[in-house]
């Protein structure tokens, strides 16, 4: 039976290409390059939105809310048999002044959601891995994006491995830390490289097999 894993993120899952702001081809962005090593027993679906927060309103663009957009993708995409949940980067943005405790426990309110949902309309639970995302880059302030984030936003992103870590054994998810394999590309500091894009994928389908 063919397996169904749903990528839900944001623009790091859309395939945004740093210092063009088009978008990479299947082939290099990491769900595509998931589904290229996985095979035809799974089927990857990209939901991939740039600027997409976990449960938070833009003040510009209010309809990139994570959550707000959960149910229907849970609901045309079922069954899902797993999900890839990696978002919270464009939580630090200083319009919000969170932390990465407080986002990381944003993200768990989606692994809530995903649960009592599916367990309801699908009748199972599909097996989620919570990713804590890349960090912010060192060179953000040349970054075409400095002033939406700024220095402290790096600091913050290095916290995101300790509170998801914790988010992730508290709702029984599988942890998966991004920043110990991938790191942005220095154009923007963001945004990953073709080469992260590709590392993502390889280290992910080692999580996904054994699922």
């Amino acid at each position: 039976m063919i397996k169904n894993v749903l990528c839900y993120g944001d623009s790091n899952t859309y395939g945004y290409m740093p210092g063009y702001g088009t978008r990479y081809p299947r082939e290099i962005r990491y769900p595509g390059r998931l589904q290229m090593i996985l095979g035809d027993e799974y089927n990857v679906i990209e939901e991939g939105c740039s600027g997409r927060t976990t449960l938070y309103d833009d003040p510009i663009d209010g309809w990139k809310n994570g959550m707000d957009y959960l149910l229907p993708c849970l609901y045309s995409h079922r069954p899902i048999d797993i999900m890839i949940l990696m978002l919270g980067s464009n939580d630090l943005k200083l319009t919000f002044h969170l932390t990465a405790e407080q986002i990381a426990e944003s993200a768990g309110k989606l692994v809530d959601v995903v649960k009592s949902f599916t367990a309801e309309k699908q009748e199972f639970v599909p097996k989620i891995i919570l990713v804590s995302p890349p960090e912010i880059g060192k060179d953000i302030r040349t970054s075409a994006f400095y002033g939406a984030f700024d220095e402290g936003s790096i600091g913050e992103s290095k916290r995101f491995p300790e509170f998801f870590r914790a988010v992730a054994e508290r709702k029984d998810c599988i942890f998966f830390d991004a920043a110990k394999y991938i790191y942005p590309s220095e154009v923007d500091s963001l945004h990953l490289t073709p080469e992260g894009h590709i590392t993502l994928a390889e280290e992910l389908a080692k999580v996904v097999r054994y699922l």
